[in-house]
């Protein structure tokens, strides 16, 4: 390894992303003999990015409509491509997802819905049931994304409010044959949870949604309560959305798997054993910190269960319960405990940040940390323990200077944490 370690880090990350790029896996995927039209529609933080790759790699007649994240957009001929909020949706996500129902009503059997979905398309395609308005939807997302929820819970409970989710955007568009490609960021690439799963079968139901509404204590709006209990009772209007008649195909093009793997391949590269400790670590980012400081105490200090040199990498979607007056992100949660836990061990370093550039809801990847993290901390004036209580970890690593920032990567294959253990450097 000739680079300095955080570049090393850095440039680990940089694969990892490159990997899950639309252009690399799109192609291979795309429908020859289409018979009628080619309809191609979207969400997520990269179906921009993925509606360009078919374009540049589709040689038929197309037309189309994208959500992507502000910012995230990009130039595209035949598809087109609208803006949205995330996390919380806004008026343009609902016009969004408005717009594309209409886009699919009419098709016929001889018509291919060729559908973009990756992460964050919870948030940019939103069409709230009957009588919940946008802002009840709003408060949904907000206490959802502060109660501790997994993302597999947060999307039960926004599937069961939504006209879009669920497969319900695949039942607008029947009887025509739909192709499903993913981008995942969820632990377990399940596509139900990938952007709530607006074109496949969904397998919860209300009572699902009300169970994780209690198990968490979140006080959410009268009219979703509402609608989710007459759901419940069957006085609502609104079911779960059979598909089961329908033409749909699914393929995973890209997934934090992957993403490690092209991570490793890195390390090998460069001479450092790589060890993949899984793809879909979930639970509280601050623990996970505590666990993965211990793991890697034992091999900088027993040389067990690996030797060092050595890079732990690892993925999936961790959480974090806001309690304090910080603004989250999970990946400098998970680093900040890291480095808390680590207490300035010698020969470790450690980069963790989402592939999508932004870590919850500010415009920062991620950060690093070294064994001066702390030391550095303090000669600012910052006490590390109480950022963390806060939640603040991205004010405390932007006062170091070791924010990871990369503006928007087009993709997202949610987290990615890599810890090089060198008792040499």
């Amino acid at each position: 390894m000739k680079k300095a370690p955080q570049e090393f880090l850095k440039s680990l990350f940089d694969a990892a992303v490159a990997s899950a790029q639309p252009a690399v896996s799109i192609p291979k995927f795309l429908p020859k003999n289409v018979k009628g039209k080619l309809v191609v529609v979207g969400a997520g933080k990269a179906s921009a990015a993925m509606a360009r790759a078919v374009e540049e790699a589709y040689d038929g007649d197309l037309e189309g409509l994208v959500v992507t994240r502000y910012g995230y957009s990009v130039p595209c001929e035949k598809i087109e491509i609208i803006e949205a909020a995330h996390p919380v949706p806004d008026s343009a996500s609902i016009v969004a997802a408005m717009r594309i129902m209409d886009y699919l009503s009419g098709l016929t059997e001889n018509d291919t819905v060729l559908c973009l979905i990756s992460g964050g398309g919870s948030s940019l395609l939103t069409l709230p049931a009957d009588s919940i308005s946008l802002e009840d939807i709003q408060s949904v997302n907000k206490a959802l994304l502060a109660s501790g929820a997994t993302i597999n819970e947060m999307n039960c409970v926004r599937r069961q409010i939504s006209k879009v989710k669920g497969g319900r955007l695949a039942r607008a568009a029947h009887p025509a044959r739909i192709i499903n490609l993913l981008i995942s960021d969820v632990p377990g690439d399940d596509p139900i949870n990938i952007a709530s799963g607006p074109t496949v079968q969904d397998s919860t139901d209300s009572a699902d949604a009300l169970a994780i509404i209690e198990r968490y204590k979140m006080n959410l709006p009268a009219s979703v309560m509402s609608h989710l209990h007459k759901m419940q009772s069957g006085a609502d209007g609104q079911t779960s959305c059979s598909l089961e008649d329908a033409c749909i195909e699914t393929y995973i093009i890209a997934a934090p798997q992957l993403a490690l793997e092209a991570a490793a391949e890195q390390c090998k590269q460069a001479g450092v054993p790589a060890y993949i400790l899984g793809d879909g670590i979930e639970g509280e980012a601050a623990d996970v910190g505590v666990v993965l400081a211990g793991l890697t105490r034992q091999i900088a200090t027993h040389g067990q269960p690996f030797k060092a040199p050595c890079v732990l990498l690892s993925g999936g979607e961790t959480t974090v319960t806001l309690k304090g007056s910080g603004r989250g992100g999970r990946n400098v949660e998970f680093l900040l405990s890291f480095a808390i836990a680590m207490q300035g061990q010698l020969g470790v370093f450690a980069l963790a940040a989402d592939t999508d550039g932004v870590d919850g809801i500010e415009e920062i990847a991620g950060a690093t940390c070294s064994p001066t993290t702390l030391e550095r901390g303090w000669s600012k004036g910052m006490n590390p323990r109480t950022s963390l209580s806060n939640n603040d970890g991205h004010g405390f690593f932007k006062a170091l200077g070791d924010s990871v920032v990369t503006g928007p990567t087009m993709t997202n294959v949610n987290d990615f944490r890599a810890i090089l253990i060198d008792c040499n450097s």
